[in-house]
């Protein structure tokens, strides 16, 4: 894991139209140096040789070797912070998704215009993945679970899980601790909503993968959804989701496609409506990522009565937005992701009084 100085950055994609448009956007940019361009990984090796770069852009359709079986091979024998670059086709996504398993960041999607303002968009979006990718742990931090003899499921400790709901948000390194969340729950557990900075396109692929494998139903959230417990629903892409209470149903609300805190979807937008409309009957999880996203909309929730959970530094890809929500007094626990579903059951049991902090 680096901190200081110029980020070295490697473009690895068969398209010399790509390797241009990435190395353009991001001409400028500081603290980040395009070392150069590879067209395939046989050429990437070499580069990295002898550049040694701090970050690799991968592309996952490539000549003669394909992005994942190389990524497979940087892992074992360069594990340096990769960002997949792939276009939204669905086996593309679920290719990208696969790639985070194996040992990948972050995703970004490829270049498909060359307006000004989406070439402005992307220069935002692959600085700031660059710039987190550069901090994120080298390998993925191993996560142990602890053995507990608290109940299973909100029933057996005579919950009702209709009653309360469950908030989550995270960045880099995010799907694979949501991931860890969701293998870990109760079929009874609350209905659970969940920001996950992504490309759209991306956010269906991740949704069906988590489907299978959670007892929770998982889906990426239409307008209108009811929230209900057994079921997850994942924020679409380039659009801010909201919960609202409509006849006395929780439900899912779309709305602007203006981001917030840089991020569409955000975190904050969220959880502050979750503050607003759920209050102590919510649950908030702040999970891995860089920025700030998410900490101040869990300082709102806790103030309105909702129990606050952060991922712990030593589980966290890259400890940023806990580490704010920590700072501003916003997190009442924190733990790794797997510990989540007995944190939430066993909060929710007890019900702390614990002190709000003043609005800052």
């Amino acid at each position: 894991m680096r901190s200081t100085g110029t980020i070295k950055t490697l473009i690895v994609d068969d398209s010399p139209l790509v390797r241009s448009i990435l190395t353009r956007v991001l001409d400028g940019v500081k603290d980040i140096e395009v070392v150069g361009g590879a067209k395939d990984p046989y050429e990437a090796r070499e580069m990295i040789i002898n550049y040694r770069p701090d970050v690799i852009l991968l592309d996952i359709e490539m000549p003669r070797m394909d992005g994942i079986t190389f990524l497979r091979k940087l892992m074992e024998h360069y594990p340096v912070p990769v960002i997949m670059c792939s276009s939204v086709a669905p086996h593309n996504s679920r290719n990208a998704l696969e790639a985070i398993e194996i040992g990948a960041v972050d995703v970004v999607a490829k270049p498909t215009a060359g307006g000004s303002s989406a070439l402005r968009q992307l220069a935002e979006d692959l600085t700031e993945k660059i710039r987190a990718a550069a901090v994120a742990m080298p390998s993925r931090p191993r996560i142990n679970i602890p053995q507990t003899s608290d109940p299973v499921s909100f029933c057996a400790a005579g919950l009702d899980p209709a009653k309360y709901l469950v908030a989550i948000g995270a960045s880099t390194g995010g799907t694979e601790a949501i991931r860890a969340v969701l293998q870990n729950v109760p079929p009874d557990f609350p209905p659970v909503v969940m920001v996950q900075h992504m490309p759209e396109g991306f956010t269906q692929s991740f949704a069906e993968r988590l489907n299978g494998l959670s007892v929770l139903q998982v889906t990426e959230a239409v307008d209108g959804d009811i929230l209900v417990p057994g079921r997850a629903f994942l924020a679409r892409g380039n659009i801010q989701m909201r919960v609202v209470n409509r006849a006395g149903q929780w439900r899912i609300s779309y709305g602007s496609s203006e981001p917030v805190n840089r991020h569409c979807p955000s975190v904050d937008v969220l959880f502050d409506s979750v503050a607003a409309q759920i209050g102590a009957r919510a649950v908030g999880v702040l999970l891995t990522g860089m920025g700030a996203d998410g900490a101040r909309g869990l300082l709102n929730m806790r103030q309105a009565g909702a129990y606050t959970v952060a991922q712990n530094q030593a589980s966290c890809v890259v400890y940023g937005m806990p580490k704010v929500a920590v700072d501003l007094g916003a997190v009442q626990q924190q733990c790794s992701p797997p510990e989540v579903a007995r944190i939430v059951l066993q909060a929710l049991r007890t019900k702390p009084k614990a002190r709000i902090p003043a609005k800052v």
